[in-house]
């Protein structure tokens, strides 16, 4: 069995624990697809961040029988050749949890307590204590998604004495919070949320879910987290949201067009973070994903188990 990674930089302490345990597989690490493409034709199994695949490679990849993906986004994967071919697809759902929920957390303390005035007031040496500051204590947080990223940031509101409603396709009740509701209620959810954190996978079903009626709904003080899939919501929209102050703030770490460009409005609105899809990054990334892999792959070739995070191609999560 060959596998073949397009991951760059792979750790050779990782590199070496998959060649040492599996030694009936053959390993190619390759830096990147430019270099993994000359082999994706040998390939059983690829692991890949995603974006690098289209219809043509696995057209090409005549032997791959499962798809490893290093990410949990998968709305640029080419799902009807995968499905076709009937090639398993697994992913890393879960290992973005913890700094994507530090990340929310941060942002939301950042802007409750003014963090971008104070860095003004720092460079140009001025001793400003006008900018009212609040906290994020007790408030009421809507997180819209309720899976493991969603999860975590619940839990870690908790600490803050915070009520936690979630929004998800089934409505059923997970860890963390307080209350679920379905997504065909989120009109009388959005009120709720003093602070909306949005981490919602790109389907058909939430692609511009959000619409200017939507932001209307939500509180004036409300503070909006978009750390999910940029085509959640479009930029049109979110301009309106803050120009017409439906909403206090957005934070925005997807954007519609990646990398957002340079003249983009949102760049420079004031009520509005832009952060550059940065959400997820962390040090522990590609370990945590290479054990999640190590994980299924002894699974994969013993037959013994279940693999984790299994895509369903037709529905692309």
């Amino acid at each position: 069995m060959k596998i073949v990674s397009a991951i760059k930089r792979v750790p050779d302490e990782i590199q070496q624990r998959l060649i040492t345990r599996f030694t009936d597989a053959e390993f190619i690490f390759c830096h990147g697809i430019d270099e993994a493409r000359h082999y994706i034709g040998e390939a059983d199994v690829f692991i890949t961040y995603g974006e690098d695949l289209d219809a043509e490679k696995i057209k090409a990849a005549k032997k791959l029988k499962w798809i490893m993906v290093l990410s949990a986004g998968m709305d640029k994967m080419p799902f009807e050749e995968i499905s076709e071919r009937n090639i398993l697809v697994t992913n890393v759902k879960g290992i973005h949890a913890q700094p994507m929920a530090e990340y929310a957390i941060s942002m939301l303390l950042q802007v409750s307590r003014k963090a971008k005035d104070l860095i003004d007031f720092e460079q140009s040496h001025e001793w400003n204590r006008q900018p009212v500051m609040n906290e994020i204590n007790s408030r009421t947080m809507v997180l819209l998604g309720t899976g493991a990223i969603a999860q975590e940031v619940a839990r870690l509101a908790k600490a803050f004495n915070m009520k936690t409603i979630g929004v998800s396709k089934s409505g059923r009740m997970r860890d963390h919070f307080d209350q679920v509701f379905p997504v065909d209620q989120i009109d009388l959810v959005l009120p709720l949320g003093e602070f909306i954190v949005a981490v919602l996978p790109s389907t058909p079903e939430t692609q511009h879910l959000l619409t200017a009626d939507h932001f209307k709904k939500m509180p004036d003080h409300c503070v909006f987290l978009n750390m999910g899939r940029g085509d959640l919501v479009s930029s049109e929209v979110l301009l309106e949201a803050v120009t017409e102050s439906y909403i206090l703030h957005a934070v925005l770490d997807v954007f519609e067009e990646e990398p957002l460009p340079e003249e983009h409005p949102l760049w420079s609105e004031e009520k509005v973070t832009v952060t550059p899809h940065i959400s997820g990054l962390s040090p522990h990334y590609v370990p945590r994903g290479f054990a999640l892999f190590e994980e299924n792959l002894e699974v994969f070739l013993s037959g013994e188990g279940t693999i984790r995070n299994i895509i369903d191609p037709k529905r692309g999560y």
